[in-house]
């Protein structure tokens, strides 16, 4: 696990952040990759997830090795990653991007977020899918999906380094999932990315209320013009942003 822990200042701010945000932010640091691609919330949630990541691995599913009987084993990793995913994180499950087979169901779900995790990410399937979503805890997957994991799923390692969506994803990394998808910050960039997008979110809402309000984009974003960049600072003392 990284020796880096999630303020909770920065856990804050980001809460208050979009990953839109985050993504362009990234972007200027040359980081082009930090989207999980094909995953979605499987239920909206008013308030946005972060946490770091907890992961867990699958690999393929050999037959020889996946009978039914494998759950009856208490050092399951698929278990044993619900139980020990630290309160506050995020479990992260890589599944090669196979939803054919759910990774996890309602039960497992509801159990990890009983314990207080801050999310669960999986770029494979989820079974159950309505319990899953009517949970407080945001949850996002690929698709619904009914089989059992252990029809194409080994749950292999825990806590290491994994793809989840085309996205390198280490232990520890601060995940922000909102109703777009979800981002990965490496965990060493979250105070300066929280802090930078703070500033984006404050400045794109003074550009929403001028474009709703007829100002052309050109020269207000970016803003390029000094009358605009007057006028922002003239709106964040109104606004106290």
């Amino acid at each position: 696990m990284t020796d880096h822990t999630l303020s909770d200042e920065t856990r804050a701010r980001l809460k208050a952040v979009s990953t839109a945000s985050v993504a362009t932010a990234l972007y200027k640091r040359g980081l082009r990759n930090q989207f999980i691609q094909g995953v979605a919330p499987v239920a909206p949630k008013a308030e946005t997830m972060v946490g770091q990541a907890f992961t867990l691995r699958y690999i393929p599913a050999r037959e020889d090795r996946n009978p039914i009987t494998v759950f009856r084993n208490e050092d399951h990793p698929q278990r044993v990653a619900i139980e020990t995913c630290p309160p506050g994180w995020v479990l992260v499950m890589d599944a090669r991007k196979d939803a054919r087979a759910a990774t996890a169901g309602s039960i497992l779900i509801t159990r990890l977020a009983l314990r207080g995790a801050a999310g669960v990410v999986s770029d494979g399937g989820f079974r159950d899918a309505k319990g899953i979503g009517a949970l407080d805890m945001p949850s996002y997957c690929a698709k619904p999906s009914a089989p059992t994991n252990l029809t194409l799923h080994e749950a292999l390692d825990i806590n290491v380094p994994i793809a989840c969506g085309d996205v390198a994803v280490f232990p520890g990394d601060v995940m922000v999932g909102d109703r777009d998808g979800v981002m990965v910050i490496p965990v060493h960039l979250a105070d300066e990315i929280a802090e930078e997008c703070t500033g984006m979110e404050s400045f794109e809402d003074f550009v929403l209320e001028e474009v709703r309000a007829g100002t052309p984009i050109i020269g207000l974003y970016p803003c390029t013009r000094d009358e605009h960049q007057q006028k922002y600072q003239e709106w964040r003392k109104k606004t106290g942003r």
